[in-house]
Order: structure tokens, then C-alpha cells, then sequence
């Protein structure tokens, strides 16, 4: 149950459910299949069932239904319907999120990201958390809730920025029900790919329900391997022999699925047992060459100088327990789970590293006489335990509160690391008598925190919600090294440790102006963890042994006022960022290393809206927005950056517009048509990519428009939809220091015009 206060939470709901997520029609938007209305749909990002009215701080919601019907897959796809959400990256499951601007293109990540109550990730900056974030599937959801701001209090490390929260569906025991789609489209420059998915809920019994879902995808890739200009061409060796041409190199392929076993013991004591298994493999990176001065398409088309197949390949793995027992007094709830996380890479670094190999291997007596390719490998992961047990009071009119014990104990690794020389024209990886180089990261991470939170009812329209969490971490790491590249002779191996106890504190104050219109206040706090440095031997001497956790104050004011056909939803924030981590170089040369450290302060100011409107019956309309302007407000010179830079990827202005329209045929039959556009402004590329005149780069704005049109009949549903019609050429990254010949920028891009059909069918 959920409560109210005099508060007409039905008209508020609909603000995150279309306003902010940008959907319909309103009647099916929580997506599950009990086929619940919006007005019923309470949300649990704050741990405790409410509705988005009785929430002092900005939310949106994406209903399962919606997300299907604007196919919405993937992070990059959440953009135009979140406001404040930025992406970068070049890569599917690779992406570094942001919220309200909080990026530094740091290795820890700012936003957290929960599969049900559980967290996944690395929570450290050890393991490359900032980009590995579980991007999963959205098949079978019933919702992904985005929270904007710190969440420090209830979620702890690395949620500075806010959180992203997927709710899969959860097993029935009122019916069987069973959902099969599958989709086929075509990418400009490219050819078919295709989508499959099903889901079934089995209700063994009155107390026993099984549900499981699978899905598998494959997009085709639009990019070409030209293998222009080899770095390195011998008069000996043949042109050809020393290229890579390829057509639709990019091809990403993602499959998995999901079992959930719901036992309800009684009317007060259930058990809901998850497993999900997702791997993700890209053929290559959605990245081109560039002109270093205009920052089009070189050749004349989307082509990539590649030399090499540069796979990646992710698994990702989740077993969760969580058991609710609701007694008189209060709830309890405890959440056991346990998660791995694994990349392998295959990387070409021809560019940085095939001269070395070519003209100072025979330096070394190692060289056979004949030119050599490069290549990166590496596995990265964590294996990451959690335990959560939170004691809830029952809902109440004057006082209601929440306490809790979270622990999780992280492994994490990146090993190894190895430069590898590989035969002209193949990937056949050389050997040679000695290690050419080769490095690795082991690392853990213990925290165990306290937590609490508590709402007072002051007055029937006035109440002030506060939280604090208090938390201790552990950390060790081993580093290996190896290899005559590095200089090394003998392997050298390096221990650090670190040890940190931060706090994390909000207030906010709420109250109901009217029946529909409420405003509130946010003060809140949020942190990232430090963690051990491992220092290389031939390091300067300045280089620091560790760095701190960083941490964010923001302060939000915010409105919410809904009718029966509008809604509006007003965000004001600021944020001060202190201590912020940034991958830092110390020295120069052969004795530059690259670390993690604390590089100054941060501002992050901006305006947020979402706003739905209902004109007619049948037709759902929506707008929301961001304006955000976020800078550094101190010299980073380690990590090139200077006071007053924008912080890397965010778009000052970006805006998210659209609706859908329904309307009934004869019989059980109606028809739909829909769009969204979605504006994402000029964003600065990273504190390192600068032009002549020291200016950080700047990614060009882009505007995305989507159409779709379907039908639905009795069981069966078809549809037609067009995405990226304008076919606009979007940047996602870019690295101004890739050494590829004309001097060209390597640019991510966004998929291009794409068109398809689906076909689905409920039982």
C-alpha cells in the first residue's frame, strides 16, 4: 500500500510515466502484463513504495510497454526521453553516463545502475566502472526509473549523479501468459538485422509462479575498413598484404535471458529468486575517421583506418535473492545477490605501436626481418557479493522511517593487460623468447555502510523527509608488470591499500500548495570512493600513493502540478564538486605514468522540465527538456584542463518532443500512429582534445526524429517504424590523439536511418 496526503497522486504519477518518459497511450503505460493503469503504479527508487508526487526529487519513469513500442534497447536510446541523461562512447555496453553533467571522463562511475534491488558494477576506479555500467535489455520490464541528483544516503558509492534503476516484471500466480516478438530492419549503409524475443509466466501453483524471458539481436554494422595508408610499408611487403578492407565492420550481436521464481509462503512472507544471463559482442567500434579541421567523414564515407578486428565482448552474469517479510510493526527485507562482470578485449593499436615493434625489435636481436602488426588484449571484471537488509515502518500520517545494513565485497581485475606483436595481414600473435610487455591490476574492495531515512508529517500538507548513511571501505591492489617494452628485465610487482570512511546526509522539505500542486526543497550529498595508487618503479617521485574519495553537495527546488489533461514537472539545481578523481599523467617521457587523483572543483547549474498534455482521448503528447551548464572551477593541469572548461560530453541545451495517437477500428481492433525528436545540443568533447587555439573540441548539435505507425489485433500486433529518418550524422566521442594517418580524429557515431517491422503476439 501507499499513502497520500490530501494529495491527488493519480493526476501526479502521470508526470514521470508521460511527461518525463515520453509515451502512451496512458492506459497500458506500466507495461507489465497485469495490465494495471498509471494511477495505480507506485515506483521503489526511494526503497519504499510511493507515488512520483510523494518524491522530494526529480524522477522519470519509462514504462515497459512504451519502451517496446519506441523500441527503446539501450542507454543511447533513453536520451531524448530522460532529461539531463548524456552518453558517451562508441560501443554497445561501453557507454560513460552522465546525469546533470557530472563526467570528467574519470574511470569511476558518477551514475549508479541497479538491476531490481541489486547493484552492478565496479564500485571503485580500479576496473573501468565509468564505461562497463549493464547496459541490459529492456525486454520484459516493467519500468527503468531514472533518479537525477546524489543518492549518497540509500545507494551509496558512486550514485553522485543519480541513479538508473531497470524493474523487471515479476512472476504472477494469476495466469499463464506467454509474449513473442520479432523484428526485422535495415540500416543506411549498411544491411538486416533482426530481433527476437519471448516471455512466459508459468503459475505453478497458488503460492508458486515461474517467469523467465530471452532475447536475441543482431544489428548490422555500417562502417568500412578501408585500409588506407599503412602505417609502416616496407618496400618489401605488398600493399595489400598490410591492409584490412571490410565492409559493415560494426556489427554488434547481444543475446540472454532472465528466470525469476516468486515463492509467496503467505500473506506476509515471499521469495523472489532471479538469474539473468546477457552477453554483449562488438565486432568493432561505431567509429570513423575524421577531419582533424572540419570533423567530417574522411574518404568520403563512414570508414575507419582499421588494421585489425577490434572485438569486445561482454558477459554479464546475476544471481539474486530477495525476501520480503511484512509484519505488523514494520517490513523487513533483505537482498542477497551475487554478479560478475567480464570484457575481453582484442584492440588494434597499429597505430601507436607498430612502429616500435618494426624498427627496435631487431634492436633487441627479436626480429624475424619482417614488419609486424600490434595488438592490445585484455580481460577486465568483477565478481562482486552484496547483502542488503533494510527494516521498513508500515505506511503513517505523522512519522514513517526506514533503516539499513549494506555490505559488498568486490574482486576485480584487470589481467592481464598484453602488448602483442601479430603477423602482416592476419592475427596471428608472434612469439618471441621474452615478454614484450604485459601489466595487471588486482584489486578488492569491502565497504559496509548504515543507512536510514525518515518522512515526518509536520502538518496534513507539510512534511520534511531526511537520511544519512554512514560507511567504511577497505581496499587493496596488486599490480604486475612485465616486459622488455616497459624496460622491464624482471617482473616487478606492486602493493597498495587505502582505507576511507565517508558520510552522506539529505534534507528535503515538501509541501502541497493544493490538491494538485506541490513544491519541494533538496539538499543532498554524494561521493565516490577513492582507492589505492600502484606505482610503477621508474615514477616520479611526486606521484601519490592514493587518492581521495570525491563529493558532491547539490541543492534542488523543485514543482509539480498536474490536471486531468496536463502535467508539469520544474527542476532547479546547482552542485558543488570538490576532490573531483581525474585520469592524471605525472612526469614526462619514459617516466610518465598515468594515475588516478584528485584534480579541484567542479559547478554543475541547470534547469530541468517534463510536461505532458492529453488534449483529446486517445492522443498523449509530451515535452521535456534540460539546460545545463557545467564547468571546472579550478586548473586541472595534470588532466589538461583549465578553470572554467565544460565538463566533457554535456550538452548545454538538449530537449525531447513528441506523443502518440490511438484510436479503436470495429471489434477489439485500433490503430496507432507516433514520433519523437530529440535535440542534443553542442557538447564539448574531453579535456584533452584541444585545437589550436586551446580550445576544448566541440561535437556538433544533432536532432533525432523517429516515426512509427502499427496496429493491434485481437492477440497479434503489428508495426512499421523509421528512427533517425534525417539520417543525421551524431557524434557520441571523440579522441583528437589517435595517430591514424591524414592526422585524423577518430568521431563515434550514432546508428543511422533505420527502418523495420515487428510482429508480436500475447497469449
Amino acid at each position: 500500500m501507499f499513502k497520500t496526503i490530501g494529495f491527488k497522486a493519480t493526476q501526479i504519477s502521470c508526470i514521470a510515466l508521460i511527461g518525463a518518459a515520453a509515451y502512451g497511450p496512458p492506459a497500458l503505460a506500466q507495461g507489465s502484463t497485469s495490465g494495471a493503469p498509471i494511477d495505480e503504479i507506485v515506483i521503489t527508487a526511494t526503497k519504499r513504495d510511493a507515488t512520483v508526487a510523494e518524491i522530494p526529487m526529480s524522477v522519470s519513469i519509462l514504462g515497459g510497454d512504451a519502451m517496446e513500442r519506441q523500441r527503446i534497447l539501450s542507454f543511447q536510446d533513453m536520451v531524448p526521453l530522460v532529461p539531463g541523461l548524456s552518453l558517451a562512447g562508441a560501443e554497445a555496453g561501453l557507454n560513460r553516463i552522465t546525469l546533470r553533467g557530472l563526467n570528467t571522463s574519470g574511470v569511476a562511475s558518477t551514475v549508479g545502475v541497479y538491476l531490481g534491488e541489486v547493484p552492478f558494477g565496479s564500485s571503485t576506479g580500479l576496473a573501468n566502472g565509468a564505461i562497463l555500467s549493464g547496459d541490459f535489455d529492456t525486454f520484459d520490464m516493467t519500468r527503468v526509473e531514472v533518479l537525477r541528483g546524489p543518492q549518497g544516503t540509500l545507494y551509496g558509492a558512486s550514485s553522485l549523479g543519480g541513479v538508473i534503476k531497470y524493474v523487471p516484471n515479476r512472476p504472477s500466480m494469476d495466469a499463464t501468459e506467454v509474449k513473442l516478438r520479432a523484428s526485422v530492419e535495415t540500416v543506411d549503409k549498411g544491411d538486416t538485422g533482426y530481433d527476437v524475443s519471448a516471455a512466459v509466466n508459468i503459475p505453478v501453483s497458488e503460492k508458486f509462479a515461474l517467469r523467465a524471458s530471452a532475447f536475441r539481436r543482431y544489428d548490422d554494422g555500417y562502417i568500412d575498413s578501408i585500409g588506407n595508408n599503412p602505417i609502416i610499408l616496407p618496400s618489401t611487403v605488398p600493399y595489400e598484404s598490410y591492409t584490412r578492407v571490410a565492409d559493415n565492420i560494426n556489427e554488434v550481436e547481444s543475446y540472454g535471458g532472465r528466470v525469476q521464481a516468486l515463492f509467496q509462503f503467505n500473506n506476509s512472507v515471499s521469495l523472489n529468486v532471479m538469474a539473468l544471463a546477457q552477453d554483449i559482442t562488438n565486432a568493432e567500434s561505431s567509429s570513423i575517421d575524421a577531419d582533424p579541421v572540419t570533423l567530417e567523414p574522411l574518404y568520403g564515407t563512414y570508414a575507419s583506418s582499421s588494421y585489425h578486428p577490434s572485438t569486445d565482448d561482454l558477459e554479464y552474469r546475476l544471481y539474486s535473492a530477495t525476501l520480503d517479510w511484512d509484519f505488523e510493526a514494520a517490513s523487513f527485507l533483505s537482498v542477497t545477490s551475487y554478479s560478475t562482470l567480464l570484457q575481453d578485449i582484442h584492440t588494434d593499436i597499429e597505430a601507436l605501436l607498430a612502429p616500435t615493434l618494426t624498427f627496435y625489435l631487431p634492436l633487441l636481436g627479436l626480429s624475424t626481418g619482417e614488419p609486424y602488426g600490434a595488438m592490445l588484449l585484455q580481460n577486465t571484471g568483477t565478481d562482486k557479493l552484496t547483502q542488503e537488509f533494510r527494516l521498513v515502518s508500515q505506511d503513517s500520517d505523522t512519522f514513517e522511517w526506514m533503516a539499513g545494513l549494506y555490505y559488498t565485497d568486490e574482486d576485480s581485475y584487470i589481467d592481464p593487460q598484453r602488448y602483442t606483436a601479430v603477423d602482416v595481414g592476419t592475427e596471428n600473435v608472434v612469439d618471441f623468447p621474452v615478454v614484450l610487455g604485459q601489466a595487471g591490476i588486482l584489486s578488492n574492495y569491502k565497504e559496509l555502510a548504515l543507512f536510514g531515512n525518515a518522512t515526518w508529517h509536520i502538518s496534513p500538507r507539510f512534511e520534511l523527509s531526511f537520511g544519512a548513511r554512514a560507511s567504511k571501505n577497505d581496499q587493496d591492489a596488486t599490480q604486475f608488470l612485465d616486459g622488455v617494452l616497459l624496460g622491464l628485465a624482471a617482473p616487478d610487482i606492486t602493493y597498495g591499500e587505502s582505507s576511507e570512511s565517508p558520510f552522506t546526509w539529505s534534507i528535503a522539505p515538501r509541501f502541497e500548495v493544493n490538491d494538485s500542486t506541490s513544491i519541494y526543497g533538496r539538499i543532498a550529498t554524494g561521493f565516490r570512493p577513492g582507492g589505492p595508487n600502484i606505482i610503477p618503479p621508474a615514477a616520479p617521485a611526486n606521484t601519490p600513493t592514493k587518492y581521495d574519495s570525491d563529493s558532491l553537495t547539490s541543492y534542488e527546488v523543485g514543482v509539480k502540478t498536474g490536471s486531468d489533461r496536463l502535467t508539469l514537472d520544474v527542476a532547479v539545481f546547482f552542485q558543488d564538486w570538490e576532490d573531483i578523481q581525474l585520469l592524471t599523467t605525472f612526469g614526462e617521457g619514459s617516466e610518465a605514468v598515468s594515475i588516478n587523483a584528485n584534480g579541484g572543483t567542479a559547478e554543475s547549474t541547470g534547469v530541468e522540465f517534463t510536461a505532458s498534455f492529453t488534449p483529446v482521448d486517445g492522443l498523449s503528447l509530451f515535452l521535456n527538456g534540460a539546460y545545463t551548464d557545467a564547468s571546472l572551477t579550478e586548473d586541472a593541469p595534470s588532466a589538461n584542463g583549465l578553470d572554467g572548461d565544460p565538463l566533457p560530453y554535456v550538452p548545454e541545451w538538449s530537449f525531447g518532443a513528441g506523443g502518440d495517437y490511438e484510436w479503436s477500428l470495429s471489434g477489439d481492433s485500433s490503430v496507432y500512429v507516433g514520433g519523437t525528436l530529440g535535440y542534443t545540443g553542442v557538447r564539448p568533447s574531453g579535456l584533452g582534445n584541444r585545437d589550436a587555439m586551446n580550445n576544448i573540441i566541440e561535437l556538433p548539435a544533432h536532432t533525432l526524429v523517429d516515426l512509427r505507425a502499427g496496429i493491434a489485433t485481437g492477440r497479434w500486433a503489428f508495426e512499421v517504424y523509421g528512427r533517425n529518418l534525417t539520417n543525421e550524422r551524431g557524434g557520441n566521442s571523440l579522441d583528437s590523439d589517435s595517430l591514424l594517418p591524414n592526422g585524423a580524429y577518430t568521431i563515434g557515431l550514432i546508428r543511422p536511418r533505420t527502418f523495420g517491422v515487428t510482429a508480436s503476439v500475447g497469449f
